[in-house]
């Protein structure tokens, strides 16, 4: 196999992303996906909670996988600014696989618990080490050039920072929808690189191979 084919994992774990978010709801009694988060379907004690492990089991192994090939794919990239974007993007993906698993939300418990507490912190990384890598990656390919990479990595933050804004000034009875908005960028973004890494459109990257 080829650098290049471990771009299909970042493909892979969109799918199982979304497989999770839209399977799931159907082992949720009362589950309404307009005023209710994501996490609410994985959360400990959660009836759908087993179901969207199942779901879910292929998004963060894949995503790391296609996050590192990429990495490793846009070594050759004379800018500076998209391989450091490249690299705060990959981290972002290892605090998401790591952080998540250790401080699921908990259902039943107050939101100043210290496990629920630990999971809003590892959301504020996760959303902090996006936006950076978005903006960096933005500017990065246009020196490149990959403009094209620049546009995604542009519609991806202003969906970002819609659903960030949407969460917290909009009623509580369209929270669910922003928050898939923020949700669902990173995802999407990370299969837009294994796309490109599938494409080799990182410069350099035949030389690779």
């Amino acid at each position: 196999m080829k650098l290049k084919h471990l771009g299909i994992f970042g493909i892979i774990s969109l799918l199982s992303y979304t497989a999770m978010v839209v399977f799931s709801p159907l082992a949720y009694p009362g589950y309404d996906w307009l005023t209710m988060a994501v996490s609410d379907l994985s959360a400990v004690g959660a009836p759908s909670a087993a179901l969207a492990e199942q779901l879910n089991a292929l998004f963060g192994p894949c995503a790391v996988v296609s996050i590192m090939a990429v990495c490793v794919g846009a070594a050759g990239c004379k800018s500076r600014l998209l391989k450091m974007g490249i690299g705060f993007f990959a981290a972002m993906e290892w605090v998401t696989n790591i952080g998540y698993r250790l401080f699921p939300w908990v259902q039943d418990a107050e939101a100043s618990s210290f496990q629920n507490v630990m999971h809003l912190i590892v959301t504020a990384l996760v959303v902090l080490f996006s936006i950076v890598s978005l903006v960096l990656i933005a500017m990065g390919g246009r020196k490149e050039p990959m403009r094209s990479l620049s546009v995604w990595a542009l519609v991806c933050l202003g969906a970002m920072m819609l659903g960030a804004v949407g969460t917290g000034v909009m009623p509580k009875s369209v929270f669910g929808l922003f928050e898939r908005f923020s949700t669902f960028s990173a995802v999407i973004f990370n299969a837009v690189l294994g796309v490109y890494l599938l494409k080799e459109k990182f410069p350099g990257q035949k030389k690779q191979s």
